[in-house]
């Protein structure tokens, strides 16, 4: 990924004064990343840091940018959930444990979404319809092409689970997208947690799946000294905190959180892209936002793509671009228990 950032911008890696990973799973993050930097062509003299998330990562480098600490950043979301699966939580101390909060940050997420389906009133057929959409769009926009210009082939190694021997392959498109899903073939799904609900399945929620993507960011007029064409604008990013045990509803605080603090309403906004982590959390969200749903993840969103934790930012720009439409909203819930949004503006109308 950061070759690839390297030669489609077309910039000396020289000038890049920082650059800022976003991952949440990986052990060892910043000897991978830094690494893998300098193995690019990216020269020792640039710093590396990490994060917890790919949209993090971008706030990161743009403050830094804004505070004049450095003209040129690179933010880079990336994680191989294949590699590194979400394993839950740490053992925690005897007095977290007790106490009635923040006991919930070690539970499933499993568990919050269907805590969430169940204190809204969330139905599995509002939930399969949502996820029926996800997948449908992003069949559309894939057999359209749509998705080819953000997309950069990415060399890997594939193998059957539990054997040793692997194939290097070239991947050059999303391989979770199921073609013909509908909401009738979703309701055939078993429930995987019981337990808990029983309305969450394999179905209406995100896939485990392995991504990246970056963003190159720099000030406007180092820019325009290189020559180079400006795609769009970050504006502003907020963070929010609420229970654990809902954190999927994140989006629903962090949305109107980011919009005041913009100076825009959702009317103004032509795309939310929002991460489907559950489809019961897209459902509240989208409800309780009164969100015409024909702007929110227009290509599809998490349950057809997958979710690696950290991209948005990429295919929302480059939708705009295509769509020749101005301002886009992106927002995640995060486990444990928050919420992140952040508003960009599309500038290539070319």
């Amino acid at each position: 990924m950061f070759k690839a950032a390297i030669q489609k911008s077309q910039i000396d890696p020289s000038i890049i004064g920082d650059i800022c990973v976003g991952t949440v799973l990986a052990p060892g993050a910043m000897y991978q990343a830094r690494s893998a930097a300098i193995a690019a062509g990216i020269p020792v003299t640039t710093p590396i840091q990490v994060v917890n998330s790919g949209l993090m990562a971008v706030t990161a480098v743009a403050n830094q940018i804004k505070a004049g600490q450095i003209d040129v950043g690179l933010a880079v979301g990336v994680e191989s959930m294949s590699a590194n699966p979400d394993m839950g939580s740490p053992p925690l101390s005897e007095e977290i444990l007790a106490h009635s909060t923040a006991k919930d940050c070690k539970e499933p997420m499993g568990w919050t979404s269907e805590n969430v389906a169940n204190d809204f009133a969330v139905t599995r057929e509002e939930m399969d319809q949502w996820a029926a959409a996800s997948f449908q769009r992003a069949s559309h926009a894939q057999l359209a092409g749509f998705f080819k210009s953000e997309i950069v082939p990415i060399e890997a190694f594939s193998g059957a689970p539990g054997s040793k021997e692997r194939t290097k392959v070239t991947v050059t498109e999303d391989d979770g997208i199921r073609h013909g899903t509908t909401t009738e073939s979703l309701s055939k799904i078993r429930s995987a947690f019981p337990q808990w609900g029983g309305k969450t399945t394999g179905g209406n929620a995100s896939q485990i799946t392995d991504g990246a993507a970056a963003v190159l960011l720099m000030k406007r007029t180092k820019a325009e000294e290189l020559g180079l064409k400006i795609i769009g604008k970050w504006v502003t990013t907020t963070v929010v905190g609420l229970a654990p045990r809902i954190m999927g509803i994140g989006p629903s605080i962090a949305i109107p959180q980011v919009l005041e603090m913009a100076g825009i309403t959702a009317n103004d906004v032509d795309m939310f892209e929002i991460n489907e982590a559950f489809a019961s959390m897209m459902v509240y969200c989208i409800r309780t936002l009164k969100l015409d749903k024909e702007k929110v993840n227009v290509n599809g969103g998490a349950i057809a793509l997958g979710h690696p934790l950290d991209m948005q930012i990429a295919t929302g720009l480059a939708e705009l671009r295509r769509r020749k439409q101005k301002i886009l909203v992106t927002s995640m819930c995060l486990g444990t228990g928050m919420g992140a949004a952040a508003v960009f503006v599309n500038e290539d109308f070319d």
